[in-house]
């Protein structure tokens, strides 16, 4: 984090001098140590976040895949003239030990064309979907595994 900080300092300031470096230097330090005093940060931490950051780009991978995919299934149903579209509400339970877990999923799932998260009510989520075809696996999705492999 403090490299973070530190690299922060340089960008925004758009040239590098000795006094940009030490003012840098200084100013990163003292703000790396105010989070890891106030803010229950440390070097450990920081180490279990670059270790799940992996998971979390192979996360982004599959959502902006998931939603091409979902872009094109809702626009094959919108523009077929003989298809009856069936919605459907779909109910599971995710057992997660986060909020944040649950958050992600819940907008990633409303952020996926074809469905929309109602209601979250503790482990079970409530989601409407375009057509029984958009519903298919949405329980067991690869976006339940990472988060579970995310939470650790």
């Amino acid at each position: 984090m403090f490299v973070v900080f530190f690299l922060l300092w340089i960008i925004f300031n758009g040239r590098v001098t000795t006094e940009i470096v030490l003012f840098g230097l200084a100013g990163s330090a003292a703000l790396y140590w105010f989070i890891c005093k106030f803010m229950e940060f440390g070097p450990r931490k920081e180490w279990a976040y670059l270790k799940k950051s992996g998971y979390l780009i192979q996360y982004l991978y599959y959502l902006i895949k998931e939603i091409i995919k979902a872009n094109f299934e809702t626009i094959r149903l919108i523009c077929s003239a003989g298809r009856v579209v069936e919605p459907v509400l779909v109910e599971f339970e995710v057992h997660f030990k986060t909020d944040t877990s649950r958050f992600l999923l819940a907008n990633s799932i409303t952020l996926t064309p074809g469905t929309i998260t109602v209601a979250v009510e503790g482990d079970k989520f409530i989601v409407h979907c375009l057509d029984q075809t958009l519903a298919e696996g949405i329980s067991s999705s690869v976006f339940v595994k990472l988060l579970e492999k995310i939470e650790g």
